[in-house]
């Protein structure tokens, strides 16, 4: 909550998310980020920036400035270097948590709004260690991380086009990666 600059909403977040798990999401509500569980996704998880203002799915949250960041600590994704899956944690080379775009909807119900969101990807083609992720014969993309700097002007970008202006990778060196085996927890 202090590293994102937001109350605590009060939820029990777990270590990892999944599809369909609740997860924080940060939006802006009365010119302050705000988080939210965000809980009911979309069809997917992920978005390609360069087509969600096209796609039915997410176009009106898109055009509405619906943004939002999604807090983490790292994200994992497959590598296939060795001939097989094998899971690897991608995260910011400092350790530092870090958030990745987003957009976001509310879906009325009866106990009142829930949220839903999708993260934003773009290619990874060119990028040295992303591109190195998923199988070879596959178009390579990935999550967008926000500069911290950045946060408050992502989630009150009003503009389509501008906020397409933040979908950028990653320097280098500002991450690493490394296999990280599926724990699982009874």
């Amino acid at each position: 909550m202090e590293y994102f600059g937001v109350d605590d909403p009060g939820y029990d977040w777990k270590g990892e998310v999944w599809q369909d798990y609740q997860a924080p999401i940060l939006i802006q509500r009365d010119g302050r980020r705000q988080a939210q569980p965000g809980s009911k996704h979309y069809p997917t998880m992920d978005a390609r920036a360069e087509r969600v203002g096209e796609k039915p799915t997410y176009r009106h949250a898109w055009q509405q400035g619906h943004l939002c960041l999604v807090p983490m600590t790292g994200f994992f994704e497959p590598c296939y270097e060795s001939g097989k899956a094998e899971r690897w944690r991608i995260s910011m080379a400092d350790g530092t948590p870090f958030a990745v775009s987003g957009i976001w909807r509310a879906w009325q119900e009866e106990q009142g709004y829930t949220f839903s969101f999708s993260q934003l990807t773009i290619n990874a083609d060119t990028h040295p260690l992303l591109r190195r992720m998923h199988k070879p014969v596959d178009e390579k993309w990935s999550l967008v991380i926000v500069s911290l700097d950045d946060y408050d002007t992502w989630l009150g970008c009003k503009d389509p086009e501008l906020a397409r202006t933040y979908q950028v990778q990653p320097l280098i060196e500002q991450l690493t990666g490394g296999p990280k085996p599926l724990v699982f927890q009874g």
